[in-house]
């Protein structure tokens, strides 16, 4: 009888090891499918290069534009012209930003370490500087739109006036939040 409970025993024993085992089999699995999920994201950061060089066909049309209408645009065409290849290069700028810190730090590395032209910042921007780089662009961005609005007011109601400053003041005061709260977890994180 206690050799048939024994028997018993080990034979629970062995099937508790054997479900143990499927169990990590099936958590591992379940992981390894999670962990590649992240290679979902890889076709958003190529669809953000292509409107990069959708981005490059607007700007040089526009450029195109200003050489021939050199002579004939005012100054103030001119200047607006300027201000929306500034606001053009910004836009791709951070598109650039975005998608060489989103593939890092949610795809995989980029295997580049030993290129002669990789810019300083590149692998070392973290998530909570992407955001800061990200604000900053987008009030550089806010501020050049603001500045073609007010080489162009009188095509502009002052409301408009009003609210496009109003939403270029709270890219400004996000900024500045995203800054302090990264500056104090930051201090936080060391002590």
């Amino acid at each position: 009888m206690v050799d048939l409970f024994n028997a018993a025993v080990i034979v629970l024993q062995n099937l508790s090891i054997i479900r143990l085992g499927m169990r990590e089999k099936i958590e591992a699995g379940f992981e390894g499918i999670i962990f590649s999920g992240r290679w979902l994201l890889a076709p958003f950061f190529f669809g953000l290069f292509v409107a990069v060089l959708l981005l490059l066909v607007k700007f040089c049309k526009l450029l195109f534009n200003m050489v021939v209408n050199t002579f004939t645009a005012t100054n103030d065409q001119m200047l607006i012209n300027i201000l929306t290849l500034v606001d053009t290069a910004l836009l791709a700028g951070l598109l650039l930003i975005i998608i060489f810190s989103g593939y890092e730090n949610f795809v995989s590395k980029l295997n580049i370490d030993k290129h002669e032209d990789k810019p300083s910042w590149m692998g070392k921007v973290g998530f909570s500087g992407l955001k800061i780089k990200l604000i900053s662009a987008i009030v550089a961005i806010s501020a050049v739109e603001l500045l073609k609005v007010f080489v162009n007011s009188v095509q502009h109601t002052e409301e408009e006036l009003f609210w496009k400053v109003l939403i270029h003041m709270t890219f400004v005061v996000s900024g500045v939040l995203f800054s302090v709260t990264d500056y104090i977890n930051s201090k936080t994180v060391n002590h």
